[in-house]
């Protein structure tokens, strides 16, 4: 990992640092009490403390560039808490009636990822990882232009289907990669040379959407 990763990781977890703060004085507010909050926040945390990890350990613990250790594994089981407690929250929000369901969901895609991961399942472990991420990224890319759509919230709201998109394509690209496959043209190589902004991005980006998204 060079210098400019490790600066564009400190940044993401500046951003991450703030979200937080912003949202904690958003559940402080009765105005604006959701337990959608906790989950926004769960996501950034998450967030804040892999971009630590990756500062002071680096890319290997990732395990990209070679058969995954333990802890490669347990990141890649944590890190699915970035994006499935982020739509989550926002499902919690818009369509509270299927909250139950959806977590449910979630907490069983964390489940089967961390029991592909470790207990070496083969053709399981290649497809299972994948296909929760493409639950939550899809959930992540629809909800916020629909309640843009049905003037629930504004334009500015999009911010977070973008934060979406780009952590569901790098979180794909990493679950092929970790269970030893390559997606398209991700190879390990071009996976760490966008990985740091990838998660800058998708730190802002959430935050944006959801600093500036409600009228």
């Amino acid at each position: 990992m060079n210098l400019f990763d490790q600066l564009v990781l400190l940044a993401t977890g500046l951003v991450a640092i703030y979200a937080i703060w912003m949202l904690m004085g958003r559940q402080k507010d009765e105005a604006t009490k959701h337990f959608a909050n906790i989950y926004y926040m769960i996501s950034f945390a998450v967030l804040l403390v892999s971009g630590l990890l990756l500062i002071f350990l680096g890319w290997e613990i990732l395990g990209l560039l070679g058969h995954g250790s333990g802890t490669s594994k347990f990141v890649a089981v944590v890190a699915t808490l970035i994006p499935f407690s982020l739509a989550t929250g926002l499902v919690s929000r818009f369509y509270p009636e299927y909250e139950k369901m959806y977590l449910g969901t979630m907490l069983l895609g964390i489940v089967l990822i961390a029991i592909s991961r470790f207990a070496d399942m083969g053709t399981f472990a290649k497809i299972i990882y994948p296909i929760f991420h493409s639950i939550a990224g899809l959930t992540i890319f629809i909800i916020p232009i629909m309640t843009v759509k049905n003037g629930v919230m504004s334009k500015c709201f999009y911010w977070v289907t973008v934060g979406g998109t780009l952590i569901g394509l790098g979180g794909i690209a990493l679950g092929f990669l970790t269970a030893g496959k390559q997606l398209l043209f991700f190879s390990p190589e071009f996976v760490l040379m966008i990985l740091a902004p990838l998660l800058f991005l998708t730190a802002f980006s959430y935050m944006w959407g959801l600093k500036c998204g409600d009228k």
